[in-house]
């Protein structure tokens, strides 16, 4: 096993399963170090023996999102491309990735669960993508919710800036299990150990065969769709009022430009 000392992750292989879990209390907030540890660990989990990867969080809140601080203009150039290979390498990943939340996953929380092959969520869980009441968007989400779920729900929820439940989050398709809180550790421990207990290399190559067969470029949408984000998003007033706004604890005031 690799040894890796993780400031804001903890990692654990056991039974099959490499396990990743977000630890930066309270509600493991994206900062930009975190998300450049997010990547090594699950690149780690992916190289190492087992079968599964599962990512977690301790706390109350799976996530609640990047770091608005990283949106400034001094930072955001740099953001987008640490988020960017987050998202590339966990899309890359040849071993099962299963998210398991167990609290509030928004904004950039939600968008690594969405790009994890199978979600399991306790009754608990809010999923949202909030970005647009401060004035930007998730270019994730943006790639994903249409591929996931029909184009009205994918626009109400990256339009509206709402949260939804873990059952509604079932019966859009972007859960595969809801447990109640108390059986939450169980229910996410039976799951994964049954991906475990399979051929890694079967588990891989079906996840492979899978993922060629959609016949989409991934690395070259989400790359089109960050273009959009930093050169004609960031570039507006709103976008910048929008994020001043939300770190001034004030509400926007939209200009339409």
């Amino acid at each position: 096993m690799i040894s890796v000392d993780y400031r804001y992750l903890k990692y654990q292989s056991e039974n099959g399963v490499n396990t990743v879990t977000l630890d930066r209390p309270p509600l493991n907030v994206l900062t930009i170090d975190m998300m450049e540890e997010l990547a090594m660990a699950l690149q780690q989990a992916d190289t190492e023996a087992g079968a599964v990867v599962l990512l977690q969080a301790a706390g109350k809140a799976f996530s609640a999102g990047v770091d608005v601080g990283d949106h400034t203009p001094d930072k955001v150039e740099r953001m987008i491309d640490v988020f960017e290979r987050l998202l590339v390498a966990m899309a890359g990943l040849n071993k099962p990735l299963v998210a398991a939340v167990q609290g509030a996953a928004l904004g950039g929380g939600l968008e690594l669960v969405l790009l994890a092959d199978m979600v399991v969520a306790s009754e608990k869980a809010r999923f949202g993508q909030p970005e647009v009441t401060v004035g930007v968007f998730p270019p994730l989400a943006c790639y994903v919710l249409p591929r996931l779920m029909p184009w009205p729900q994918a626009m109400e929820l990256l339009l509206g800036g709402g949260t939804v439940d873990a059952a509604r989050a079932y019966a859009l398709g972007m859960v595969n299990r809801v447990f109640a809180p108390g059986d939450f550790a169980a229910g996410v421990a039976e799951f994964a150990a049954r991906f475990a207990q399979l051929s890694p290399v079967v588990l891989a190559l079906t996840k492979k065969a899978a993922r060629a067969g959609l016949g989409e470029n991934f690395p070259a949408s989400l790359s089109l769709i960050d273009t959009i984000y930093l050169n004609e998003l960031m570039t507006t007033q709103d976008a910048r009022e929008g994020l001043q706004a939300f770190m001034e604890k004030r509400h926007p005031v939209w200009q339409g430009r």
